[in-house]
């Protein structure tokens, strides 16, 4: 993470031409305007954010109002999608009066239902200026200096894709912005000619230029913090990649600037656009009129988001009640003498893997299937072949703990081709697009592009390979191999080994073979595609945590320590390691070696794999209007559509995620959940000190509450919380982002396509219902040393449930009260 050049200190309070401003107070105002964007990850890491992480300090109904008023953001769907659902029965007037029952009967049962056959008011955000200068038949101002910042922006943090560099690409945000409008001219078109003129007066410190802009626009105090909020809410996408630098530099104990050096430009713009217009002071007063009124608002806002909500928790009861009953009438310990299973495969929570354990279990009569984070408990960072950097392959919310390296063994050299070869085809790109031959390029190599062109339509090619493997061939991937570096001891690998079997629940009863699968997806021409890959790996495929968690179990010099601390590995007990392709739905068996599993346990085991990818496709090919007659043809149409690089949904992602489940397989292995819960095996049981618990709580729980709140906030809110359109998306920035056409705000979120089938909602908004089996003690205990979790719960964000060993489910309302769940 670069970090960016520090705001140098200010020694006065007040600085000459900041008036009564003082300045401490706009660095605080600044940053806590900026602390309530959420981060967005670049492309290639592209992880599922909660889009209202910087306002969970507050509860569902004070952000809806506050978003609504200020943003003119919607939070819920609008009442005519809950009118539907009322009109068709799966509403009805019991989960109403439950849901307002729930939030403490702040209106009335009858109030709702009169609201669910009224239009919501119409929001709108807070107006900058700039949008008050527009004026008919002139070129729109507010949509040029969004498109200025924006090409800016691109350009400062291209990571690769741009054939020349910015010259002051090391510069400080602001500072580089202020050079660059210097010398540009296009705000002429725009009717801001004189903008540079006044540009040269404004205060080089960006706090400071705040202050000036502040100053200069008369902004009331009153809407100092709203205002600066709906400024980088005006430039959503750019303010959240730099909050994502933010977060990334102070997670590592740095600092950066960024996203308060973006505020100054969106400000300074504003005050330049009325100095350079010369605009009236009636319109500046009308303007500030219409903010005050914004502000007001908000009060209002809460007490109709109060309704929605209403609607909102009955959805989510609707949903619910059909796991309650299943858990109070399901016979938890059925299967408790079982004995040692054939063999064990251990997914990732991802709601995609819900779907293909069921089958597996299914098509292996024994087979016992577990449910775990895809970092299996090791949180690393990866340095792939030839690279001199480490990646984060671990939840964003953790700080890697070990390190893992490529290596490669008889093929020395292979590192010094690899980057020659990735090098070459750099340079082959270059000369497509640099000015001398782009042209010249085309009449040229036409004809020969169109054997690919006709494969790429037919999908006859092999797709793009993924980071991990471009410039090599697979006889050379073979040869690679990822591993632990820098030679941890070996009480430090017993440590490591423990930790991943007791949270896998691997303390007894161990099988011959135990499946780690990690998962990744097959896509073609999909800028978003590590948004398909696992978001326990930071958007990565579990590739390289399967295979380094299958290398430490399988050694056998952690064996006698482990069997100190009462884990007992068989001798036959072979950790495998694999990866599931969520697109095609197949799972290839990784680094097996001829002998070190038994022949006929291996063959049974693919054959059982092979069964239940068939049956998984079945039924997911269905959601996506495919029709295939057999199973053959299903395997072919899932191969096609992750090869076909026009396809805008190749699958569906996690799509429909409502629940979490963190309990014995037994309470959910008779239940159907249609791959939308988040599915993680825990025995409270066996979890002494509840340390197991702490880490499901803190980390994979908080991980999905990010992903459902991600597709939620891409639902209710495309505009501003979606990314559109994905068949007009361009990226920029190499693999910063994209952008829906060839301007405006960088986009966030999902697009269209990974939520609606054309015709119908394939993601039904509903936050997060996490049920978990564990004593209320404990649970309570947890919440009240993770301030996040206090947030999320109290705030109602996300729906937590108990389960208790007899079946029954308890819901906790805030501060640890806990009361009985009807269903």
């Amino acid at each position: 993470m670069t970090q960016a050049t520090q705001v140098q200190p200010v020694t006065n309070q007040t600085t000459s031409g900041l008036g009564h401003l003082d300045v401490e107070q706009v660095r605080q105002l600044a940053d806590a305007a900026g602390r309530k964007i959420a981060p967005l990850w670049p492309l290639d890491s592209f992880v599922a954010v909660n889009p209202y992480l910087g306002l969970i300090d507050q509860s569902f109904t004070q952000a809806s109002g506050y978003l609504g008023a200020i943003a003119g953001e919607r939070t819920v769907m609008d009442h005519e999608w809950y009118a539907a659902q009322w009109r068709d029965g799966r509403l009805t007037r019991e989960h109403i009066e439950r849901a307002v029952e729930h939030l403490g009967r702040p209106v009335a049962v009858e109030t709702v239902i009169d609201a669910l056959e009224s239009p919501g008011s119409r929001i709108t955000p807070v107006p900058m200026l700039v949008e008050a200068l527009d004026r008919p038949g002139a070129a729109p101002i507010s949509i040029f200096v969004v498109d200025q910042i924006s090409h800016f922006l691109a350009a400062h943090f291209d990571r690769g894709q741009a054939i020349w560099s910015a010259p002051d690409e090391d510069a400080a945000l602001f500072t580089a912005w202020r050079e660059y409008t210097l010398i540009d001219r296009s705000a002429q078109a725009a009717g801001l000619g004189k903008a540079r003129r006044y540009l040269r007066d404004v205060p080089t410190d960006p706090i400071e230029a705040i202050a000036w802009a502040i100053e200069t626009l008369k902004l009331p105090e009153s809407v100092h913090a709203d205002y600066l909020f709906a400024a980088l809410k005006s430039i959503n996408g750019w303010a959240a990649y730099c909050r994502y630098r933010q977060w990334g530099a102070e997670l590592n104990g740095g600092r950066c600037d960024d996203l308060t050096d973006l505020l100054a430009v969106r400000l300074v713009w504003e005050a330049l656009a009325l100095e350079a217009t010369d605009g009236s002071d009636a319109i500046r007063r009308e303007w500030q009129r219409e903010i005050e009124r914004h502000h007001e608002a908000i009060a209002a806002a809460e007490n109709e988001a109060l309704i929605d909500e209403v609607m909102l928790t009955a959805t989510e009861i609707a949903f619910r009640d059909p796991v309650v009953r299943h858990f109070r009438t399901a016979d938890e310990g059925r299967d408790a003498t079982a004995g040692r299973p054939p063999v064990q495969a251990a997914f990732c929570i991802d709601v995609r893997s819900e779907v293909f354990r069921r089958h597996l279990e299914t098509s292996f009569p024994g087979a016992q299937t577990i449910g775990f984070a895809g970092f299996f408990g090791v949180p690393l960072a990866y340095s792939r072949l030839g690279e001199s950097k480490c990646r984060t392959h671990t939840p964003v919310l953790l700080n890697p703990g070990v390190e893992v390296a490529d290596r490669v063994e008889g093929n020395e050299d292979l590192a010094t081709r690899r980057e020659k070869r990735i090098g070459a085809g750099l340079s082959w790109k270059q000369f497509k697009l640099s000015a001398a031959s782009c042209f010249t390029f085309v009449e040229s190599a036409g004809l020969s592009y169109l054997p690919k062109l006709i494969g790429d339509t037919l999908g006859w090619h092999t797709p793009a390979p993924p980071p991990d493997e471009a410039g090599l061939t697979d006889e050379e991937r073979a040869q690679v191999h990822p591993s632990l570096a820098g030679s941890p001891s070996l009480g430090q690998r017993t440590d490591m080994a423990e930790g991943i079997l007791r949270g896998l629940g691997l303390t007894g009863d161990i099988a011959p073979i135990v499946v780690l699968a990690g998962h990744g997806s097959t896509t073609t021409n999909n800028p978003h595609r590590a948004g398909l890959d696992c978001g326990a790996c930071a958007g990565q495929t579990g590739e390289v945590s399967a295979r380094v968690a299958a290398d430490l179990l399988n050694d056998p010099a952690i064996r006698p320590g482990l069997a100190e601390r009462g884990i007992e590995l068989p001798e036959d007990t072979r950790f495998v390691a694999a990866l599931h392709d969520t697109t095609t739905d197949e799972v290839d068996l990784l680094d097996i070696t001829e002998g070190s599993v038994e022949r006929a346990r291996l063959d049974e085991l693919r054959q059982a794999l092979v069964q239940a990818g068939d049956l998984t496709r079945l039924e997911r090919l269905v959601t996506l209007r495919e029709q295939p007659s057999d199973r053959e043809a299903a395997r072919k149409a899932a191969n096609h559509r992750g090869r076909d690089w026009s396809e805008v949904r190749p699958e569906w992602g996690l799509a429909g995620n409502a629940a979490f489940i963190a309990a014995p397989r037994e309470r959910t292995r008779d239940l159907d959940l249609g791959g939308r819960s988040f599915l993680h095996d825990y025995d409270w049981r066996q979890d002494e000190g509840f340390g197991v618990l702490n880490l499901i709580l803190t980390a994979p729980l908080v991980v999905a509450s990010w992903i459902n709140l991600q597709y939620y906030g891409s639902t209710v809110d495309n505009e501003r919380q979606g990314s559109g359109n994905k068949v007009l998306h361009n990226v920029v920035g190499g693999l910063v982002g994209v952008l829906e056409g060839n301007g405006g705000d960088l986009r966030v979120g999902l697009s269209m396509q990974s939520l609606h089938d054309g015709e119908n909602w394939r993601h039904e908004p509903l936050r997060l219902s996490a049920f978990i089996e564990a004593p209320a003690k404990a649970i309570d205990e947890i919440i009240a040393g993770n301030e996040t979790l206090q947030h999320l719960i109290d705030n109602r964000w996300i729906t937590l449930l108990r389960i208790a060993d007899d079946g029954e489910v308890q819901r906790r309302r805030a501060h640890g009260d806990w009361v009985a769940e009807a269903g």
